[in-house]
């Protein structure tokens, strides 16, 4: 009684496990070792129509068939699709954050047409590649505030303040008048494209 339960058991159990584990030929590969057939002969003065293969089988170079990929499992006796790489991923911009580093700034304007550079990245970051530009451009840097995103420089003659504001992740940079306005549009754009033209990352 044991044993007829063990043997019912045992081939129920590879039953269900498939050929697939176990690695039976399935017959998927026969393809690779066909060979190429005669066309059909008919008997001697037999009226026939002309037979055009509907699907002609293509010749193929027998350098592109060494060099194909190979369709099958690792015993070989399988067709099996490989499997994907896996996928490296790209750093979003909360990890740039979390990084010290800054991405390539964006020329933007507000909705009412003042210009902006937008960054995503560490603010830290921002700033000093900031003051790096800035004295890069050798621009005048009149003071910069205690909080480090808040810079007085001179340009041709005229003071501005550089603020960088931050809105989670991503970071704005703005040049004011001495006035705490918004700087004349041309020459805010002018000193912003400078600062994005020559941003050092």
């Amino acid at each position: 009684m044991q044993l007829r339960f063990g043997l019912t058991l045992a081939l129920s159990a590879l039953s269900l496990a498939g050929c697939s584990t176990i690695g039976i030929d399935n017959g998927s590969l026969d393809y690779q070792n066909s060979t190429a057939q005669e066309p059909l002969k008919y008997p001697e003065g037999a009226m026939v129509r002309p037979a055009t293969p509907l699907y002609p089988a293509p010749t193929i170079d027998p350098l592109a068939i060494e060099h194909a990929p190979k369709l099958e499992n690792k015993r070989g006796n399988r067709f099996e699709m490989p499997r994907p790489e896996a996928v490296q991923s790209t750093a979003t911009s909360a990890e740039i954050t979390s990084s010290n580093q800054a991405a390539r700034p964006q020329l933007l304007k507000d909705g009412n047409g003042n210009p902006l550079i937008k960054i995503d990245g560490n603010s830290a970051t921002i700033w000093q590649y900031t003051i790096a530009t800035l004295s890069s451009l050798n621009h005048t840097l009149v003071g910069q505030a205690k909080n480090a995103t808040e810079a007085t420089l001179k340009v041709d003659g005229q003071t501005f303040v550089l603020k960088l504001t931050s809105v989670g992740s991503s970071h704005t940079l703005a040049v004011f008048d001495t006035n705490n306005n918004f700087a004349d549009k041309e020459k805010a754009a002018e000193l912003l494209s400078q600062i994005y033209q020559n941003w050092p990352a």
